[in-house]
């Protein structure tokens, strides 16, 4: 079975897109969360990069 990256339903804060991701790697979404954050503290490029992942992401089935 193949493995792709969706927005996740089940881990959703905002838009399901670090919930996703966390279930794509299999790691905590509160730990990609806190990434997201200190990426978007660190110089702003975390929501950028947010905006466009929700647009290119499609939603889990």
């Amino acid at each position: 079975m193949e493995k792709r990256l969706y927005r996740s339903r089940r881990y959703r804060s905002l838009a399901g897109v670090c919930g996703g991701i966390a279930e794509y790697f299999g790691w905590d979404p509160t730990l990609v969360r806190v990434g997201w954050i200190i990426l978007t503290l660190m110089g702003g490029s975390g929501i950028l990069l947010y905006l466009i992942m929700w647009l290119v992401m499609p939603e889990a089935p």
